[in-house]
């Protein structure tokens, strides 16, 4: 096949993937509701920006009264190869039904069209919040000309970035393949690098806000004068004074001239990635005479192995190791946790810091104790439901092995934590109680997991870091983060007042109590019922 026709049948792949995903959003109530959310929170802040926009445009007459325009230009094609490259390995690295387009077309036609849907998603979150961001600035700026010509300026960035940051990722994806001791590093690393950026972010606000550091002097650092005149270009026919360089034409010329290598680069290396075998591990035979002996590990230690709960409980605890891609939701808790700890880095030195550390310790467990194995049990569960719903083990047993494993993670931060922090100067009193309120607090989060996860299931597998994966949905998340942390954070505080003797016994006291105490127990136990009953009924299609 030519050039010609293998770009007519990546347009057409492109097309069609590009509807799949678009249909992909609005295919059930419970995805039209997450858009709806998403719509209303980023919407909003989008109303409160422009304003300030249309203003910046009605004052903007030179390129220094453009606020961060330097180093935007700089940002801008960064951010666009590194978000092409992250989104390759997340999802892009291959495509749906897979042998069959590469048996009826060429390789070539299938990398453009996944790199052009690509495109189009991203248009599609982004392209339409910047168009209205743009549209304000031309407003105000009384030029129209500089939705076309900004529009002009920003394809050629973002069809090179897309195309390489696509080479990119595919070039990562074969080296991991290649070494797996590497890829189950980076994963590790991956996790410990975002809450190091999410902890440092914290600290580096309070410089920020006090003064210690400039933030022009950080984001000076970033302008590129070569960039910075490329972009200048989307101001031409505007009211602001430019200066157009031959710098910036010879940028233009790069930007077009990389795009189409960018693509032969792409399509040498998703050809090796789809034409070539994961490699063999040295020393391991495919010999019909030897027998596969297992190497142990399923057997159950004690306690696991007292009950069947906790042997399937021991069962789902392996099966999280060897895939921990399973816990690629609880990333969330990195943006929970880290301004947290971020605070407490910084305050290191007060008296308080240890009772911190143990009601941190709390928080930290409770939240794992369900949100480990408990917010998409019929997801989970999902290829092994014929086992499930035929056997005779009950499916309060298989609910019971959840909660068991969820409390195996959860329970030795939600204890050990606040007993640890009594060598650090908490008294012991206090470590106790918070030990004991972290335990209980564990089980109710965990019972309330199973409910709230049965109630909106996700079966549909996603490819994260090269591995396909189940996740809960995102709006079981917030809810299950807002409920659980918001009422632990509430349940910890009552138990220090208690502690310091500042509860005053009074009626509006046992009142409140009373209501808060009636959803804190009553709604994890009706969760935990409703989960039963959700299994007892569930169907097979």
């Amino acid at each position: 096949m030519n050039l010609r026709q293998d770009l007519r049948h990546g347009g057409r792949i492109g097309r069609a993937e590009f509807i799949r995903s678009v249909r992909g959003y609005a295919r059930d109530t419970r995805r039209i509701l997450g858009l709806a959310v998403a719509l209303l929170f980023f919407g909003g802040n989008l109303l409160f920006l422009l304003p300030p926009i249309y203003v910046l445009g009605r004052s903007a007459r030179s390129i220094a009264t453009i606020p961060y325009f330097e180093p935007a230009a700089t940002l801008l094609p960064v951010g666009l190869f590194l978000l092409g490259a992250l989104r390759t390995m997340e999802r892009l690295g291959s495509v749906d039904t897979e042998d069959l387009l590469l048996t009826t077309v060429h390789p070539r036609a299938v990398v453009v069209g996944l790199i052009t849907a690509e495109i189009g998603r991203l248009l599609l979150w982004f392209g339409i919040p910047l168009v209205a961001i743009a549209g304000a600035f031309a407003v105000g700026l009384g030029s129209p000309i500089f939705l076309v010509t900004a529009g002009i300026v920003v394809v050629p960035i973002v069809c090179c970035m897309a195309v390489w940051g696509y080479a990119v990722g595919i070039g990562v994806l074969r080296v991991l393949r290649r070494l797996p001791t590497v890829r189950r590093m980076l994963k590790v690393g991956g996790v410990l690098a975002l809450i190091s950026i999410v902890i440092l972010s914290q600290v580096a606000a309070r410089y920020l806000v006090t003064g210690t550091v400039s933030i022009e002097t950080l984001l000076s650092l970033l302008s590129f004068a070569p960039l910075v005149d490329y972009l200048t270009l989307s101001l031409i026919g505007t009211p602001v004074s430019i200066t157009v360089t031959p710098m910036a034409v010879v940028v233009l010329v790069t930007w077009i001239a990389l795009t189409p290598v960018g693509l032969a680069v792409a399509e040498r290396q998703a050809t090796a990635l789809w034409f070539t075998d994961d490699p063999v591990r040295t020393g391991t035979t495919d010999t019909s005479s030897e027998t596969a002996v297992s190497s142990g590990g399923f057997s159950p230690p004690k306690p696991f192995s007292w009950t069947k709960a906790g042997r399937i409980a021991w069962g789902y605890l392996l099966r999280a190791v060897r895939h921990p891609q399973e816990f690629s939701h609880l990333l969330m808790l990195v943006f929970l946790v880290g301004p947290m700890a971020g605070t407490f880095f910084q305050s290191s030195s007060g008296e308080r810091f240890p009772l911190l550390v143990a009601g941190t310790g709390v928080l930290f467990g409770v939240y794992l104790s369900g949100a480990t194995f408990g917010l998409n049990p019929l997801g989970d569960d999902r290829p092994q439901f014929p086992l499930v719903l035929l056997t005779e083990t009950t499916p309060r047993t298989f609910l019971r092995g959840r909660v068991l494993a969820g409390l195996a993670v959860g329970l030795p931060f939600a204890i050990l934590v606040p007993l640890a922090s009594i060598a650090a100067g908490t008294r012991p009193l206090y470590g106790i109680t918070f030990a004991t309120v972290g335990a209980w607090f564990s089980l109710m989060a965990a019972l309330f997991a199973l409910g709230l996860g049965c109630a909106y299931p996700i079966y549909e597998e996603r490819e994260l870091w090269g591995a396909e994966t189940v996740a809960p949905s995102t709006l079981v998340l917030i809810a299950y983060s807002f409920v659980v942390m918001g009422g632990t954070f509430i349940g910890l505080g009552i138990t220090w007042f208690g502690l310091t003797g500042n509860l005053i016994v009074t009626g509006i006291l046992v009142v409140g109590l009373s209501v808060y105490l009636l959803p804190t127990v009553g709604l994890p136990i009706l969760s935990y019922w409703y989960s039963q009953r959700i299994y007892r009924r569930y169907v097979l299609d």
